[in-house]
């Protein structure tokens, strides 16, 4: 089975990894000249865990954890005021024992799929166009120029998958958008600066938040949900206008915001990571169309604002590989592609589903809805410390650990690494 996949993210070399174990040959293309050192952190949970432990990842990933002890929220003096650590056996943080730099994750599962001898990368490159996607063969031509057949071909290329709008009908793709921007880079680390997630929850719609990494810097990001239409266009405007219009509009938009903003805007030009994005969540009415399939960001980002974006990627790319797997050397793959939605759609569905006033609770626009946010934060903070001092209680919280998500079993996918075939 020669496969095809756009992408060298989360969600497509994990999907070589496992597909190497079937005996297939894969070639995975990637836009970008290398893989991107970038990236916000992110976390694991529950049966993603499973799938990183079944790759012999594990230890790797908590080697290149961020190191970020919980989550705090500050007032303007950067004082903290509700804390939620992290804690072994206990969960109920917006921090995880399982944070890692995206960038990082991608370079552990790039590099692990890449010794598979099966697995060929081409970075640099794109599939222009794809020219046949019928019951015999999905056909593509290459940005070079080369035309090639593959059995199967799989858009792993994120939220605005190119593949996506070239092989599925627009009215197939539905676009949520949260009504909420993030913007994120880098920024030289202080010996005032600590190892907790810190949000600072200002006016007018504004988060401002601080995270360590591993690396000696710190990791800013800023949120915003415009209260206004004038404020909504200049936002959307923005997003379509590049980084020159984005920083200028950052500036203006949070030079009063109060805490840090004044150092992190004074940061932002030299940044090598800035990074302007319009939350939305991805829905689709079927994820594969003949011989091409969707997987993670590509079919089904839930936005940052559900999270868990990176679990999803890694549990879809397990469960279509084993699938797959099971399907015999001459066999269709659209069997294994209905397989693959009828067992994990229901999950991720529940899993996209965000209550439409959680990003708006989140960020209050006057003082009184913030002192009312405050306050509840402070109290939940108060009632989980004294969960997590009692054990019996404190395990029902315990959700990295617990499968959150029954994985089907797949003989050929449980072989041991040193056993993927050579050819």
């Amino acid at each position: 089975m020669r496969v095809l996949i756009s992408g060298a993210g989360v969600s497509g070399p994990t999907l070589a990894w496992f597909l190497a174990k079937t005996g297939a040959s894969i070639t995975v293309v990637e836009k970008r000249e290398a893989i991107l050192p970038h990236g916000q952190n992110v976390d694991l949970k529950g049966s993603a865990i499973t799938v990183i432990k079944k790759m012999g990842l594990l230890d790797r990933v908590r080697q290149s954890n961020t190191t970020e002890k919980g989550t705090q929220f500050v007032d303007s003096k950067g004082q903290p005021f509700a804390s939620f650590p992290v804690k072994d056996g206990f969960s109920a943080s917006l921090s995880s024992e399982f944070e890692i730099l995206r960038g990082d994750l991608a370079a552990i599962l790039y590099e692990t799929s890449r010794e598979c001898p099966s697995v060929k990368y081409f970075f640099g490159t794109t599939i222009k166009e794809v020219i046949l996607n019928d019951d015999k063969t999905v056909r593509v031509k290459f940005s070079h120029g080369v035309v090639e057949d593959f059995d199967l071909l799989v858009a792993a290329d994120g939220q605005s998958s190119e593949i996506r709008q070239q092989c599925f009908p627009a009215e197939c793709v539905n676009v949520i958008d949260q009504g909420m921007y993030a913007v994120y880079w880098t920024v030289p680390r202080l010996s005032s600066d600590n190892d907790w997630w810190n949000i600072y929850i200002a006016l007018r719609s504004r988060i401002i938040t601080l995270r360590p990494d591993p690396y000696g810097t710190i990791r800013a990001m800023f949120t915003r949900m415009p209260c206004n239409r004038d404020e909504e266009m200049a936002w959307l405007e923005a997003s379509k206008n590049g980084k020159q219009a984005q920083q200028e509009l950052l500036k203006e938009d949070f030079a009063d915001a109060g805490w840090q903003s004044h150092r992190l805007l004074n940061e932002i030009e030299g940044a090598p990571d800035f990074y302007f994005q319009v939350l939305q969540q991805i829905q689709m009415s079927k994820w594969s169309n003949a011989r091409v399939v969707c997987i993670g960001n590509a079919a089904y980002a839930p936005s940052p604002v559900a999270g868990g974006g990176t679990s999803l990627a890694i549990i879809g790319a397990y469960i279509l590989a084993g699938e797959l797997s099971k399907i015999n050397r001459n066999g269709h793959p659209s069997k294994a592609f209905e397989a693959y939605e009828t067992i994990y759609r229901p999950f991720v569905e529940e899993e996209q589903k965000v209550p439409a006033f959680v990003p708006k609770i989140a960020h209050p626009e006057t003082g009184w809805h913030r002192w009312l946010l405050h306050s509840g934060l402070w109290v939940l903070s108060k009632g989980l410390s004294k969960l997590a001092a009692v054990p019996r209680l404190g395990n029902n919280f315990d959700q990295n650990s617990r499968d959150n998500f029954p994985l089907p079993y797949y003989p050929t996918l449980d072989i041991k690494a040193s056993q993927i075939p050579t050819s």
